[in-house]
């Protein structure tokens, strides 16, 4: 067995709320605890190697979570997913583990879920003005980068998107880049709010629902 694994796992309910730092503490203490050994790295300042591919943000959930990990001793991986879901808080389900065959770096869209609230406003208009806001050829808002607020084009990071009128809200599936560049589906709602005011949601959520490289292939 390679010791380069990796865990798919779900992160829904209240444990949307788990921050990016809180979660790796949280998976940590999941393996002592479910009788697993993280392998640690060397040096002055060892720290155990675990890695989440696409840090989640806070608030939103996820069916397809991605993180790598390296253990000391050989285990039985058809037994791990249920061990460390029983060492975990409500809300976080291992799903598969397995090992890595290929690097994260190759994960290159998200099909994603989503619900736009409105307290007033007709579902069924908002849906229809929602998909003529996004078939514009150029959506551009301004966003916190690295350097700074800035000006960024977020339309050609939409590979796909349609919308749906349900009961008070409208429903969203979209395909979005995942990295080179990364999309935030919040900035799906963000370039509303700067852009069309009118048609913004009173209240958005987004789920992740797959992982997928260049080609369109899933990703594991």
């Amino acid at each position: 067995m390679s010791d380069k694994l990796r865990l798919r796992f779900s992160k829904t309910g209240r444990a949307v709320y788990i921050s990016h730092l809180d979660l790796m503490q949280t998976m940590q203490r999941s393996f002592s605890r479910a009788g697993y050994a993280l392998k640690y790295s060397e040096g002055f300042n060892p720290h155990p190697l675990i890695s989440i591919a696409l840090p989640l943000s806070v608030g939103a959930a996820s069916l397809c979570e991605l993180m790598d990990f390296r253990l000391r001793e050989e285990v039985a991986l058809s037994e791990l997913p249920a061990r460390l879901t029983a060492a975990l808080p409500e809300g976080i389900e291992v799903l598969d583990a397995y090992e890595a065959e290929r690097k994260c770096a190759e994960i290159k869209w998200l099909q994603i879920k989503g619900r736009f609230e409105y307290d007033e406003r007709d579902p069924g208009q908002m849906a229809e003005q929602l998909s003529e806001f996004f078939a514009r050829d150029n959506i551009v808002i301004t966003k916190k980068t690295k350097r700074g607020m800035g000006e960024s084009d977020i339309r050609p990071a939409i590979r796909k998107i349609e919308f749906d009128a349900a009961d008070k809200a409208v429903t969203l599936k979209a395909l979005i880049s995942a990295q080179e560049p990364t999309l935030n589906p919040e900035l799906l709602a963000e370039s509303l709010r700067q852009l069309y005011s009118g048609i913004a949601p009173d209240f958005a959520k987004f789920t992740r629902i797959e992982t997928y490289d260049k080609d369109m292939n899933l990703f594991r």
